[in-house]
């Protein structure tokens, strides 16, 4: 169960009504199923940002799989994504 993410039920029902939890563990097609959960976190949750959105804890760790000589490449999809959200709505812009 290592990284496995535990809340109180209140604070996961805060979280659900804040729209904090950002990621979670799915199937490739998306769908959220027990299968796709490697370490049993509650609610498949992978990753919840604070109630600003400005700070995200993640339990996968894409860094490591940033580059191929760590040993894969998948990781450095989500940093790009996330630049170029940054990008397009002008907050990377503005730093």
């Amino acid at each position: 169960g290592e990284g496995k993410y535990y809340v109180e039920p209140d604070t996961l029902a805060a979280l659900r009504q804040g729209r904090q939890i950002v990621f979670r563990y799915a199937e490739a097609d998306g769908r959220v199923t027990r299968a796709a959960n490697p370490n049993g976190s509650l609610d498949n949750i992978a990753g919840i940002v604070n109630r600003d959105g400005t700070v995200l804890g993640l339990m996968p760790h894409p860094e490591r799989a940033a580059e191929a000589g760590l040993g894969g490449t998948d990781g450095i999809l989500l940093f790009h994504a996330l630049l170029g959200s940054l990008v397009e709505d002008g907050t990377f812009l503005k730093r």
